[in-house]
């Protein structure tokens, strides 16, 4: 055969063991990447040396093996089986490679061996050869075994039930005589008997109602003869069920029960899969009966009922309530809930009089909070609380009741007819992305105020803090009137306004949808004590949460609010085990901390330095005065240039100087009314070109209407321009086709020839030229100022419509808009880029190209906003690259060092903040772990099974807050001081860490 040109992926070679001839029978199989395999034999002689393995055990190779054969030698057999001895050679290709590399590929040699014995598994076996039971009874065969458990032993009828009393939802197998097929061991006999261990026999056994109880388990729906026990000792029948571990479906009389193990599976694999109880259920129903010919009784409500009362009682037991004198009736609101170990959280894990810190150290026990909202997590108007009430009852995350008001927000642009809630609201802790406690509510017709203050308070009344910054993307209207609002809400929700610092922000990548007052103000970036903090930690949350929406919004109030409640536990369990990857990454930012600080610092003069440090400071102290990160002057429009023109043709005209030709209109105004026509040709050229194959009568109507008013225009503004420029009289004759002529221009297309289009051709007056170039210049920077408000109104549109909006009505308004918005971005583009090179404004301009034009949240590369530049079109209004010291650059540059200045602050202020976190959360496990060491003083002396219970669950939660403290810490290593951090706060004289210096570095 030909040998191919493609290697293969994989060669195993296979050596057949010499009897009597002095030669060796070679068999390779070739495993290319598409799947094919090659085999391929010859005979190799063989010298002194045997076959002998190599040194480590792992390979066997040949020898002495003489006059290897050619491929073309070589003949291609069929798959053969079990050869003596493997070697598993490597083909070089790129790299060496080895069978662990292509474990799929390896497999495929081994297809069909794993094909026969699944099918093998379909008989008896060698059990088949056995003809009496392996108890010696001799009535019955054995024909049954036991899908479950280990082996394929068969027995008789009498011994698989015997060996199932305490297995009773195992699946039996019986043996036909062709094949196996299902049964039941309830068909076999085997009655289930509560109140007593297997071997014990009952003596007043009570059926179950009907003889019929049928129990969910991890392995199918099982239909079972129950009997509980009805001696004088016995419990209440469903406390007989959970002594079993099987959940009762009700109290009374209980006919269906799920066991422990498929509740603990569901829950787990709800929490990772976001399956629904529904494909849960009936995927196990799937497991009982596959073909439907065997229909089992429908247990799905009742193992939905099952499932909400399990998450609650599980919520409960990990929150201790079960462990409190007072019971369940005396849990308080968010008692329930995960909380985040980072936090500052009083008396748990801040040092002894961490209230009185100096400002300098103060921020470091800050609690940072986002707010946001999610229009996914809705719920249609079905059930109500009566019928499907909530478990919780604002004892975890969702408050237990809210407000509810007309809508003021939204009303016209999202749907909720059929909607009994359009969304949540939650509040996060905005540096670890946890749920805060109480910090969940329902909204109706959008994100309100109302709905939001309700929520926001109901979660700070559980803090005790001195500093609080809020993250909201929009926090800078959400903001005004706040503390006004709050007078309004019911007294427990008030917080005292007076002792508390309040901080607003908006998120890092919301910011750029806002107004540069607003990207200044709000900014974390350029606020102090906030670290590299970007608030958009509930939108990384979503991202799990959204995955349960198809689900949620189908059920009652009260499941939906307890079913997210246990969704937002697990979310905030997992980010508390996982909490140590902060310590693997610090080190990294501790030296990027340098790498940036380096990198943004300046080398200016020290007086410019000192004066522009000095204003930042003054700004970080008291935020009412001039914000040094916003440019002191004053943009260059249009209308300003024209009436600078205007004042200055008026002091002309007081010193007897009047250089107008027109009592109506002087030189600025012809060129400023040029500019302007300019405009409006270009205006409507694109509506044209926007207008449809079939336009509308109104929209030709009113494209004519415009025309025939442009034209007039132009005739008035012709006329004055022939009394400044004569010259554009010859050209524009000998240009122009005359009026009424088929080839009359149109009046968009109507050359104005204004000074600027005459450079090149004729000479022009130099005061009309100077005019332009002003007004051109002007005209830049408005077009500019519009360019950078198209991009942030496009920018919030995208991000509403991704929030908000739904289905193809609504997403194709929104895109409808999003192109209108476009066009007139490109339109500024065009007006900006206009004659740019022949008025030679590339000295003052620069050349705006493609990647140019983006959002200020927009960064190149990999670079973001605490790393990055931000496009030229965001930082200044009068760029200026020539080499003189002016004003404009010394404003530029002074906002460019205070950013600079700003950044090397936020990841200085960073290293301190996740080492004090780090700190939180080691005292935080171990006040936990002393907490639950506590729970079991407060149960009774008297040792009871059911004390014992108690304290064996209170001693296993204590250990393992023990055990995550020293992992986390062992992790945490690497910082040397953090297990002797000082508890007590710094003295006044510490003013923390340098912002102009280089951070300080921790020791490793």
């Amino acid at each position: 055969m030909t040998w191919a040109a493609k290697k293969p992926k994989l060669q195993v070679e296979h050596f057949i063991q010499p009897s009597s001839t002095p030669a060796v029978k070679l068999i390779r199989e070739y495993v290319f990447s598409n799947g094919r395999t090659t085999l391929q034999t010859g005979h190799v002689s063989l010298g002194e040396a045997a076959l002998e393995s190599e040194p480590d055990g792992s390979l066997y190779e040949p020898h002495a093996i003489q006059d290897w054969p050619d491929y073309n030698d070589w003949d291609e057999v069929s798959p053969f089986c079990d050869p003596p001895i493997i070697a598993g050679d490597v083909l070089q290709d790129k790299r060496k490679e080895y069978a662990a590399d292509n474990l799929l590929l390896v497999w495929l040699l081994d297809r069909q061996f794993f094909l026969d014995e699944t099918i093998f598994l379909e008989g008896r076996g060698h059990e088949g050869q056995r003809t009496v039971c392996r108890c010696g009874s001799e009535i019955e065969e054995p024909k049954y075994h036991c899908r479950d458990c280990f082996g394929m032993e068969m027995y008789c009828r009498h011994c698989i039930v015997e060996r199932h009393q305490s297995s009773p939802l195992h699946v039996i197998e019986e043996w036909n005589g062709s094949f196996f097929q299902r049964t039941h061991l309830k068909s076999l006999g085997l009655r289930v008997q509560l109140g007593h261990p297997p071997s014990d026999h009952c003596y007043n056994p009570r059926p179950s109602t009907g003889n019929d109880f049928i129990v969910v388990d991890i392995n199918g729906i099982h239909d079972v003869m129950l009997d509980f026990c009805g001696c004088h000792t016995a419990q209440l029948r469903y406390k007989q069920l959970l002594r079993v571990r099987w959940y009762p479906a009700t109290t009374t009389d209980p006919q269906t029960a799920a066991t422990f193990n498929v509740l603990e599976h569901y829950q787990l694999l709800s929490f990772e899969s976001k399956i629904s109880a529904y494909e849960f259920y009936h995927s196990l129903a799937r497991c009982s009966d596959n073909t439907g010919l065997s229909p089992i009784k429908d247990r799905y409500s009742a193992f939905m009922r099952i499932v909400h009362e399990w998450r609650h009682l599980r919520q409960l037991r990990h929150s201790g309530r079960g462990h409190d004198p007072g019971g369940v009736a005396e849990t308080k609101a968010g008692e329930l809930a995960v909380v985040c170990p980072a936090c500052p959280h009083a008396g748990k894990n801040l040092p002894q009089g961490w209230e009185n810190s100096p400002p300098a150290t103060r921020w470091l026990y800050a609690l940072f909070i986002a707010i946001d909202a999610n229009f996914r997590l809705k719920r249609k108007a079905v059930s109500s609380d009566q019928v499907d009430p909530g478990l919780n009852t604002g004892w975890a995350y969702f408050r237990s009741t809210c407000v509810s008001h007309n809508a003021v927000n939204m009303a016209d642009t999202k749907s909720s007819r059929g909607l009994a809630a359009t969304g949540i609201g939650t509040i996060d802790c905005a540096r670890h992305e946890f749920k805060l406690p109480n910090g969940v509510g329902d909204l109706q017709k959008g994100e309100r105020y109302l709905n939001m203050d309700y929520i926001v308070f109901s979660a700070l009344v559980g803090f005790t803090v001195t500093v609080l910054n809020i993250s909201y993307d929009i926090a800078c209207q959400w903001s005004k009137n706040l503390w006004n609002r709050m007078e309004h809400m019911p007294a427990r929700l008030h917080i005292p306004r007076d002792d508390v610092l309040v901080r607003y922000f908006v998120p890092k990548f919301h910011i750029a949808a806002h107004i540069a007052a607003c990207q200044l103000t709000f900014s974390w970036n350029f606020t102090k004590w906030v670290g590299r903090t970007d608030g958009e930690a509930p939108e990384r949350g979503w991202a799990s949460a959204n995955r349960v929406a198809s689900s949620t919004k189908e059920i009652g109030p009260g499941t939906q609010c307890d079913t997210l409640d246990d969704h937002f536990g697990d979310w905030n369990w997992k980010k508390t085990t996982t909490l140590d990857s902060q310590g693997r990454t610090l080190k990294r930012k501790m030296e990027n901390t340098i790498k940036w600080e380096r990198e943004h610092r300046v080398a200016f003069l020290h007086s410019l330095l000192d004066e522009w440090g000095t204003e930042v400071e003054m700004w970080e102290e008291d935020n009412t005065r001039p914000n040094p990160f916003e440019s002191k002057l004053a943009p260059i429009t249009q209308a300003a240039v024209r009436s600078q023109l205007a004042e200055l043709e008026a002091q002309e005209l007081r010193e007897g100087i009047n250089h107008s030709l027109d009592d109506n209109v002087s030189p600025s105004v012809l060129i400023s009314g040029g500019i302007e026509l300019e405009d409006l040709q270009q205006w409507l050229k694109r509506d044209i070109s926007d207008l449809s194959l079939h336009p509308t009568e109104n929209q030709r109507e009113a494209i004519i209407h415009r025309t025939n008013a442009l034209h007039r225009r132009i005739n008035s503004w012709t006329r004055y321009q022939q009394l400044y420029m004569p010259i554009v009289s010859m050209l524009r004759s000998s240009t122009n086709p005359s009026p009424g002529s088929p080839q009359t221009l149109k009046p968009q297309d109507f050359p104005l020839y204004l000074p600027s289009a005459l450079l090149n051709h004729l000479d022009c007056n130099h005061r009309l030229m100077k005019h332009e170039w002003k007004l051109r210049q002007a005209q830049a920077h408005d077009a500019l100022n519009e360019l950078r408000s198209h991009l942030r109104l496009r920018s919030h549109i995208y991000k509403f419509k991704d929030k908000n909006l739904r289905g193809q009505a609504a997403s194709t308004r929104a895109q409808n808009l999003i192109a209108r918005v476009e066009a007139k971005k490109d339109a500024a583009v065009v007006r900006y880029s206009c004659r740019l090179d022949e008025m030679g404004w590339e000295a003052t301009l620069r050349p705006l190209r493609h990647e140019d034009i983006r959002p200020m949240g927009d960064f190149t590369g990999d670079r973001t906003q605490g790393t990055g530049t931000i496009s030229w079109i965001w930082l200044t209004t009068d760029v200026d690259t020539s080499p003189s010291e002016n004003e404009s650059v010394q404003d530029c540059v002074h906002i460019k060092w205070c950013k600079a200045r700003a950044r090397a602050a936020r990841w200085s202020e960073e290293v301190e903040l996740l080492a004090e976190e780090m700190r939180r959360v080691l005292a935080f496990l171990e006040w936990q772990g002393s907490w639950w060491h506590q729970r079991t003083m407060l149960c009774s002396s008297e040792k009871t099974t059911e004390q014992e219970g108690l304290q064996a669950y209170a001693y296993r939660q204590a250990a393992l807050r023990s055990a995550m403290r020293t992992s986390f810490q062992a992790r945490w290593s690497f910082v040397s001081h953090l297990s002797s951090m000082s508890s007590t706060p710094a003295s006044e004289d510490d003013s923390g860490p340098s912002i102009d210096a280089p951070p300080a570095v921790m020791e490793f």
